[in-house]
């Protein structure tokens, strides 16, 4: 059995619970395993529908008193014990941030290795994998040897598709936890506002230190909100304190996958290039036509932002009327 661990959030499935369970169907099949999932945290129906319709056949749903929210030595515990109780084939979750973090959390615990980010795994007696290091900017073939393979798929390794939408089997599963784990927990919540957000964005319209100036977001903005996206930046652009951090874009911001990243006088360096490379498609306007962000780009304009962005708005405006 293939063990998925979700994540959850307000009552949904975050986009790399679907992204892992989708990974995780081809991984099943590899093993000719059956494809589980666990909700820690909460029992709730429509979760466990969600996973059912993402290919999990069963689903073990984890609720204690001191699961009140996401802490990693707690979700890392309940892994653990996991492990031991179900005795899976192997341990598969998201490499998003906390995926990371609660499943390094397990493998210590359990002493167990762990590898994290995988773009294609291949088990056997010996499993191989190729994984994303430095940030995206390397893959690297590695292979493992343990009695329970412990992994993340990498965050946009796969575009999250519904399976065969078979209800899913809820199953209670009974841990024992003490305080200690609650010294790293998520204790409030700042509420997010209204609209979409950078990660969920379907168009990101992203300005680097070619913008020129905190004013000249407001052409971005503008384009953003036309098309129902969000703006981001480079982090030049943060240090130079024209636009939030939450905004940027890159390997120490936030990474986006958009149906569509215009990116604005951004050169493309390796830490924003790793924020970005999950965009389905990129368009780059920029000066410079050997820029990184062009040279990688699906489409690309050599030309003033400043006069390439006012056109687009304009012929966006005239075709919705």
């Amino acid at each position: 059995m293939l063990l998925v661990i979700l994540e959850h959030e307000n009552g949904q499935l975050v986009e790399a619970a679907r992204e892992a369970l989708t990974f995780g169907r081809v991984l099943a099949e590899k093993m000719g395993e059956d494809l589980e999932a666990a909700l820690i945290g909460s029992d709730d129906d429509d979760l466990v529908e969600a996973a059912g319709q993402y290919g999990a056949e069963t689903v073990h749903t984890v609720i204690h008193d001191l699961l009140t929210d996401y802490g990693p030595d707690a979700y890392g515990s309940v892994i653990a014990q996991m492990v031991e109780s179900l005795d899976p084939d192997a341990v598969l979750s998201c490499g998003s941030d906390r995926g990371n973090e609660f499943m390094a959390n397990a493998a210590a615990r359990l002493d167990a290795p762990f590898v994290a980010n995988c773009t294609d795994v291949n088990p056997g007696d010996t499993w191989e994998m190729t994984r994303v290091q430095w940030g995206g900017s390397l893959l690297e073939d590695a292979t493992l040897t343990a009695d329970v393979p412990l992994l993340t798929c990498g965050l946009h390794a796969v575009a999250a598709e519904i399976g065969d939408g078979e209800d899913a089997d809820a199953e209670e599963f009974d841990v024992d936890l003490d305080e200690s784990v609650t010294i790293t927990m998520v204790k409030d919540r700042v509420v997010q506002e209204a609209g979409v957000t950078l990660p969920t964005a379907p168009v990101v319209v992203g300005g680097g230190r070619g913008v020129g100036s905190e004013d000249g977001f407001g052409q971005l903005e503008e384009l953003a909100a036309l098309l129902g996206g969000r703006v981001g930046c480079s982090r030049a652009v943060t240090n130079l304190g024209w636009r939030p951090h939450a905004d940027q874009v890159g390997q120490t911001g936030t990474r986006i996958a958009p149906e569509i990243y215009i990116a604005s006088g951004i050169s493309g360096a390796i830490q924003h290039w790793v924020g970005a490379m999950a965009s389905k498609h990129i368009l780059a306007i920029n000066t410079d036509k050997e820029a990184n962000m062009v040279t990688k780009a699906d489409w690309a304009v050599i030309g003033d932002l400043h006069e390439v962005i006012p056109a687009i708005i304009a012929e966006v405006q005239s075709r919705k009327g």
